[in-house]
């Protein structure tokens, strides 16, 4: 195929990602788990789709990175999800402890790679890569703004009866309920939702939103989402692999831009063979800026409770 994408964690984002990778024929996969025999039976059975589902890519599945060696993208998912009992301090240790592992095998072998970070907290965990990989901040992306403003179309789509096309919407700041979604932003075939319903069910949409994550969580009771998160994550690597340039809401280390530095926060960038090739800074009102703010706050405060405990 000439594209090769490894994805660490085999579990349902990480199997689902190699899945959407391959049925759209983009690239050979690679698919990454500690666990013996888990992702070379899921890369084994995508394969056996392969006939039915008539694409040509290659999958499979390992237990070390020798074999992801030359990737074009990575995908990390890898981590635990937060247990009955567990701190955030307890799953910030643990996690960041997973990508610190996961980054340094991957800039031992694809040097030249760009990550796309899914694994939680997710605002965290793209510090913790950036450091542990040594990459530029154009190749170490979060994926959540993509995920966010996807929900945030839905929930548009499905309260006025319209096709998911014509939407169009954009959430900025950390991935949780500091998220800030863009009501004026967001549209139905160029019309702003802010004329098209009234402001109540405008704020309902925008809550809705923020608890996306936790509303399914609710509903699975044993689980969370991960069809959605997948195929975020490989409409970021679509972008890249094939030099698209979209304009996608993902969470970038930020320099000054929207008056933030050194901080990893989603906004809208343009996404192309060099990863992140460009930060759009679009004007926000003072409440939206406050918002912005108050969610880099809780991100900022994410990383520091990592800080201390190194």
């Amino acid at each position: 195929m000439g594209k090769k994408v490894a994805v660490v964690g085999a579990g349902n984002v990480g199997a689902t990602a190699a899945q959407r990778l391959a049925e759209k024929d983009l690239c050979d996969v690679v698919l990454v788990d500690i666990v013996g025999g888990v992702p070379q039976g899921k890369a084994l059975d995508l394969m056996e789709a392969a006939p039915i589902e008539k694409h040509d890519a290659k999958l499979a599945g390992v237990n070390g990175y020798e074999a992801t060696a030359g990737s074009d993208v990575v995908i990390v998912t890898a981590g635990i999800p937060r247990k009955p009992g567990m701190s955030r301090d307890d799953l910030l240790a643990t996690n960041a402890k997973i990508m610190r592992g996961v980054c340094g095998e991957i800039a031992k072998y694809s040097p030249g790679a760009t990550l796309i970070i899914v694994s939680n907290p997710l605002d965290a965990m793209c510090h913790v890569a950036y450091e542990a990989s040594g990459f530029p901040k154009n190749r170490v992306i979060g994926m959540a703004g993509v995920l966010d403003s996807a929900r945030f179309r839905a929930f548009i789509a499905m309260e006025l009866g319209v096709s998911v096309e014509n939407t169009h919407a954009f959430v900025l700041g950390g991935h949780g309920d500091t998220m800030v979604p863009l009501p004026r932003y967001s549209t139905v075939a160029g019309i702003p939702i802010t004329e098209l319903m009234s402001p109540e069910r405008v704020a309902a949409l925008v809550e809705r939103t923020r608890n996306g994550g936790a509303e399914i969580v609710s509903l699975l009771k044993t689980g969370s989402a991960y069809y959605a998160p997948a195929s975020a994550a490989v409409e970021m690597a679509e972008s890249i692999l094939k030099d698209k340039k979209k304009i996608l809401p993902c969470a970038a280390l930020l320099s000054g831009e929207y008056g933030i530095k050194d901080l990893f926060i989603g906004v809208p960038v343009k996404l192309g063979r060099g990863g992140i090739e460009q930060i759009v800074e679009i004007r926000l009102t003072p409440e939206e800026d406050q918002a912005l703010k108050k969610s880099a706050a809780a991100v900022q405060s994410l990383v520091d409770a990592m800080a201390a405990m190194k």
